[in-house]
Protein backbone atom coordinates (compact mmCIF):
# COMPACT_ATOMS: atom_id res chain seq x y z
CA UNK A 1 0.00 0.00 0.00
CA UNK A 2 1.73 3.31 -1.33
CA UNK A 3 0.58 6.89 0.03
CA UNK A 4 -2.58 8.28 -1.18
CA UNK A 5 -2.99 11.23 0.68
CA UNK A 6 0.00 13.36 0.34
CA UNK A 7 -0.02 16.81 2.29
CA UNK A 8 1.84 20.06 1.96
CA UNK A 9 1.88 23.49 4.31
CA UNK A 10 2.94 26.71 2.37
CA UNK A 11 3.27 29.98 4.69
CA UNK A 12 4.71 31.82 1.67
CA UNK A 13 5.29 31.56 -1.98
CA UNK A 14 7.94 28.11 -2.21
CA UNK A 15 8.08 26.99 -5.82
CA UNK A 16 10.36 24.66 -4.82
CA UNK A 17 8.77 22.50 -2.43
CA UNK A 18 5.34 22.78 -4.31
CA UNK A 19 6.76 21.00 -7.19
CA UNK A 20 8.26 18.05 -4.83
CA UNK A 21 5.04 17.85 -3.56
CA UNK A 22 3.67 17.40 -6.94
CA UNK A 23 6.55 15.06 -8.11
CA UNK A 24 5.89 12.92 -5.27
CA UNK A 25 2.36 12.53 -5.78
CA UNK A 26 2.50 11.82 -9.45
CA UNK A 27 5.29 9.00 -8.31
CA UNK A 28 2.67 7.43 -5.79
CA UNK A 29 -0.70 8.36 -7.91
CA UNK A 30 -2.16 9.98 -4.97
CA UNK A 31 -4.26 13.18 -3.66
CA UNK A 32 -2.29 15.97 -3.06
CA UNK A 33 -3.77 18.49 -0.11
CA UNK A 34 -2.00 22.08 -0.10
CA UNK A 35 -2.67 23.82 2.98
CA UNK A 36 -1.44 28.07 2.77
CA UNK A 37 -1.48 29.85 5.72
CA UNK A 38 -1.13 32.76 7.05
CA UNK A 39 0.33 33.49 10.36
CA UNK A 40 0.12 36.37 12.40
CA UNK A 41 2.71 37.01 14.59
CA UNK A 42 1.51 39.91 17.07
CA UNK A 43 3.11 39.61 20.36
CA UNK A 44 0.58 41.61 22.59
CA UNK A 45 2.99 42.24 25.33
CA UNK A 46 4.55 45.40 23.05
CA UNK A 47 1.79 47.38 22.63
CA UNK A 48 0.56 50.36 24.98
CA UNK A 49 -2.87 50.08 26.13
CA UNK A 50 -6.02 50.75 23.48
CA UNK A 51 -3.57 50.31 20.57
CA UNK A 52 -3.80 46.63 20.75
CA UNK A 53 -7.45 45.93 19.03
CA UNK A 54 -6.06 47.80 16.17
CA UNK A 55 -3.12 46.22 15.58
CA UNK A 56 -4.48 42.57 16.26
CA UNK A 57 -7.29 43.59 13.03
CA UNK A 58 -4.13 45.02 11.03
CA UNK A 59 -1.73 42.19 11.10
CA UNK A 60 -4.37 39.53 10.84
CA UNK A 61 -5.77 41.39 7.73
CA UNK A 62 -2.33 40.77 6.53
CA UNK A 63 -2.21 37.04 7.45
CA UNK A 64 -5.78 37.02 5.31
CA UNK A 65 -4.37 38.52 2.15
CA UNK A 66 -1.44 36.70 2.14
CA UNK A 67 -3.46 33.87 2.89
CA UNK A 68 -5.71 33.96 0.21
CA UNK A 69 -3.07 35.43 -2.18
CA UNK A 70 -1.31 31.95 -2.24
CA UNK A 71 -3.92 30.27 -2.62
CA UNK A 72 -4.88 31.63 -5.84
CA UNK A 73 -1.21 31.28 -6.93
CA UNK A 74 -1.44 27.36 -6.11
CA UNK A 75 -4.46 27.21 -7.71
CA UNK A 76 -3.16 28.32 -11.21
CA UNK A 77 -0.07 26.46 -10.50
CA UNK A 78 -2.29 23.09 -9.89
CA UNK A 79 -4.52 24.00 -12.78
CA UNK A 80 -2.22 22.41 -15.52
CA UNK A 81 -1.50 19.22 -13.47
CA UNK A 82 -2.51 15.86 -14.11
CA UNK A 83 -3.16 14.92 -10.67
CA UNK A 84 -5.70 14.83 -8.29
CA UNK A 85 -5.52 18.01 -5.54
CA UNK A 86 -7.41 20.30 -2.78
CA UNK A 87 -6.27 23.23 -1.84
CA UNK A 88 -7.27 25.28 1.22
CA UNK A 89 -6.25 28.61 3.40
CA UNK A 90 -6.44 29.55 7.02
CA UNK A 91 -5.04 32.11 8.87
CA UNK A 92 -3.60 31.58 12.59
CA UNK A 93 -1.85 33.31 15.55
CA UNK A 94 1.59 31.44 16.15
CA UNK A 95 0.16 29.75 19.25
CA UNK A 96 -2.73 28.03 17.37
CA UNK A 97 -0.18 26.93 13.86
CA UNK A 98 0.39 23.65 15.73
CA UNK A 99 -2.82 22.55 16.07
CA UNK A 100 -4.00 23.34 12.33
CA UNK A 101 -1.76 21.51 10.79
CA UNK A 102 -1.17 18.72 13.18
CA UNK A 103 -4.98 18.23 12.41
CA UNK A 104 -4.65 18.21 8.67
CA UNK A 105 -1.57 15.95 9.38
CA UNK A 106 -3.41 13.26 10.96
CA UNK A 107 -5.11 12.27 8.06
CA UNK A 108 -2.58 12.51 5.75
CA UNK A 109 -0.12 9.04 4.62
CA UNK A 110 2.68 11.93 4.24
CA UNK A 111 3.90 15.40 4.78
CA UNK A 112 6.11 16.89 2.50
CA UNK A 113 8.38 19.87 3.61
CA UNK A 114 11.24 21.69 3.17
CA UNK A 115 14.33 21.98 5.63
CA UNK A 116 13.18 24.10 8.89
CA UNK A 117 17.07 24.99 9.69
CA UNK A 118 17.93 26.10 6.17
CA UNK A 119 19.12 29.64 5.36
CA UNK A 120 16.10 30.24 3.06
CA UNK A 121 13.45 28.59 5.83
CA UNK A 122 10.23 30.26 6.77
CA UNK A 123 10.18 31.68 10.22
CA UNK A 124 7.16 28.71 10.94
CA UNK A 125 9.51 26.40 9.25
CA UNK A 126 10.42 24.35 12.63
CA UNK A 127 6.82 24.80 14.03
CA UNK A 128 5.24 23.14 10.93
CA UNK A 129 7.48 20.17 11.06
CA UNK A 130 7.58 19.38 14.78
CA UNK A 131 3.49 19.84 14.59
CA UNK A 132 3.53 17.27 11.72
CA UNK A 133 5.54 14.80 13.38
CA UNK A 134 4.49 15.53 16.70
CA UNK A 135 0.88 16.49 16.57
CA UNK A 136 -0.30 15.05 13.28
CA UNK A 137 2.25 12.02 13.95
CA UNK A 138 2.73 11.26 10.49
CA UNK A 139 5.52 10.54 8.38
CA UNK A 140 7.49 14.13 6.91
CA UNK A 141 9.88 13.82 3.84
CA UNK A 142 12.28 16.86 4.18
CA UNK A 143 13.34 17.85 0.72
CA UNK A 144 16.30 20.03 0.16
CA UNK A 145 16.04 19.78 -3.29
CA UNK A 146 13.70 19.78 -6.53
CA UNK A 147 12.30 15.95 -6.09
CA UNK A 148 11.69 16.19 -10.17
CA UNK A 149 15.24 14.23 -9.66
CA UNK A 150 14.65 10.67 -9.14
CA UNK A 151 14.96 9.21 -5.16
CA UNK A 152 13.78 6.38 -3.50
CA UNK A 153 16.19 4.20 -6.03
CA UNK A 154 18.90 3.29 -3.05
CA UNK A 155 17.33 4.14 0.66
CA UNK A 156 19.88 4.59 3.86
CA UNK A 157 18.31 3.46 6.91
CA UNK A 158 20.01 5.13 9.84
CA UNK A 159 18.97 2.69 12.57
CA UNK A 160 20.27 3.05 15.66
CA UNK A 161 17.57 0.38 17.56
CA UNK A 162 15.31 3.09 18.74
CA UNK A 163 11.22 3.00 18.88
CA UNK A 164 11.61 6.67 16.39
CA UNK A 165 13.91 4.97 13.87
CA UNK A 166 11.18 1.88 13.69
CA UNK A 167 8.04 4.35 13.10
CA UNK A 168 10.30 5.87 10.59
CA UNK A 169 10.76 2.24 8.92
CA UNK A 170 7.24 1.23 8.80
CA UNK A 171 6.04 4.51 7.86
CA UNK A 172 8.71 4.27 4.90
CA UNK A 173 7.51 0.47 3.82
CA UNK A 174 6.04 1.66 0.27
CA UNK A 175 9.49 3.58 -0.72
CA UNK A 176 11.93 0.73 0.62
CA UNK A 177 9.77 -1.96 -1.28
CA UNK A 178 10.06 -0.02 -4.31
CA UNK A 179 14.01 0.66 -4.17
CA UNK A 180 16.25 -0.78 -6.07
CA UNK A 181 18.40 -1.54 -2.88
CA UNK A 182 18.61 -0.55 0.49
CA UNK A 183 21.56 -0.13 3.55
CA UNK A 184 20.66 -0.69 7.24
CA UNK A 185 23.36 1.58 8.57
CA UNK A 186 23.94 0.81 12.36
CA UNK A 187 26.36 3.28 13.71
CA UNK A 188 28.70 2.77 16.56
CA UNK A 189 26.09 0.40 18.14
CA UNK A 190 26.25 -0.79 21.72
CA UNK A 191 27.60 -4.87 22.87
CA UNK A 192 25.19 -4.26 25.56
CA UNK A 193 21.85 -3.26 23.29
CA UNK A 194 19.15 -5.47 22.29
CA UNK A 195 20.86 -6.31 19.11
CA UNK A 196 24.18 -7.66 20.90
CA UNK A 197 26.23 -8.89 18.30
CA UNK A 198 24.10 -9.07 15.51
CA UNK A 199 22.71 -5.31 15.00
CA UNK A 200 20.26 -5.07 12.29
CA UNK A 201 19.72 -8.39 11.62
CA UNK A 202 16.74 -8.56 13.03
CA UNK A 203 15.40 -5.77 10.87
CA UNK A 204 17.00 -6.73 7.76
CA UNK A 205 14.86 -10.01 8.41
CA UNK A 206 12.18 -7.95 8.76
CA UNK A 207 12.40 -6.34 5.48
CA UNK A 208 13.50 -9.31 3.47
CA UNK A 209 10.46 -10.70 4.36
CA UNK A 210 8.38 -7.58 2.81
CA UNK A 211 10.51 -8.07 -0.24
CA UNK A 212 12.98 -5.15 0.65
CA UNK A 213 16.43 -6.24 -1.18
CA UNK A 214 18.63 -4.72 2.05
CA UNK A 215 21.75 -5.34 3.24
CA UNK A 216 23.65 -3.98 7.08
CA UNK A 217 26.72 -2.12 7.17
CA UNK A 218 28.00 -1.40 10.45
CA UNK A 219 30.02 1.69 10.78
CA UNK A 220 32.01 3.36 13.88
CA UNK A 221 31.67 6.87 15.09
CA UNK A 222 34.82 8.69 13.13
CA UNK A 223 33.00 11.96 13.55
CA UNK A 224 32.02 14.31 16.15
CA UNK A 225 28.42 13.99 15.04
CA UNK A 226 26.15 10.85 14.03
CA UNK A 227 24.73 13.57 11.29
CA UNK A 228 28.04 13.93 10.12
CA UNK A 229 28.49 10.20 9.96
CA UNK A 230 24.98 9.70 8.59
CA UNK A 231 25.60 11.83 5.40
CA UNK A 232 29.03 10.83 4.71
CA UNK A 233 27.66 7.43 4.18
CA UNK A 234 25.20 8.72 2.27
CA UNK A 235 27.25 10.38 -0.30
CA UNK A 236 30.18 7.03 -0.22
CA UNK A 237 27.02 4.64 -1.33
CA UNK A 238 25.55 7.08 -3.71
CA UNK A 239 22.30 7.29 -1.53
CA UNK A 240 19.21 9.48 -2.73
CA UNK A 241 17.05 9.39 0.33
CA UNK A 242 17.57 8.57 4.15
CA UNK A 243 15.00 6.77 6.54
CA UNK A 244 15.46 7.69 10.56
CA UNK A 245 13.73 8.28 13.26
CA UNK A 246 13.24 11.87 14.46
CA UNK A 247 13.87 13.31 18.37
CA UNK A 248 14.59 10.40 20.12
CA UNK A 249 15.35 13.08 22.72
CA UNK A 250 13.58 15.93 23.60
CA UNK A 251 13.20 19.00 21.45
CA UNK A 252 14.14 21.48 24.22
CA UNK A 253 17.42 19.19 25.00
CA UNK A 254 17.86 19.12 20.68
CA UNK A 255 17.29 22.98 20.46
CA UNK A 256 20.03 23.57 22.98
CA UNK A 257 22.50 20.73 22.98
CA UNK A 258 21.93 19.65 19.35
CA UNK A 259 21.23 15.77 18.51
CA UNK A 260 21.44 13.77 15.13
CA UNK A 261 17.75 15.10 13.86
CA UNK A 262 18.18 18.95 14.12
CA UNK A 263 21.54 18.72 12.46
CA UNK A 264 20.03 16.12 9.59
CA UNK A 265 17.32 19.63 9.15
CA UNK A 266 19.93 21.58 9.18
CA UNK A 267 22.83 19.76 6.74
CA UNK A 268 20.41 17.23 4.99
CA UNK A 269 21.65 17.24 1.01
CA UNK A 270 19.39 14.49 -0.34
CA UNK A 271 15.69 14.15 1.03
CA UNK A 272 14.81 12.79 4.02
CA UNK A 273 12.02 10.76 5.97
CA UNK A 274 11.31 11.28 9.55
CA UNK A 275 8.75 9.74 12.05
CA UNK A 276 8.36 10.38 15.76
Amino acid sequence: MGYKSILTVLTREQPELLDSAIAMTQREDAHLDVFCMGVDHTQSGYYYAGASAYVFQESIDKAMTAASELEEMVRARLANEQIRWSVESAVAQVGGLSTLVGMRARYSDLVVLTRPYADDATPDAEAVTEAALFEGSAPVLIVPQDLSKPCGRKIMIAWNQSNEAMAAVRRAMPLLQAADEVEITVIDPSPHGPERSDPGAALCQMLTRQGVKADIAVLARTLPQISDVINRRAIEIGADMIVMGAYGHSRFRQAFLGGATRSMLEKAQIPVLMAH
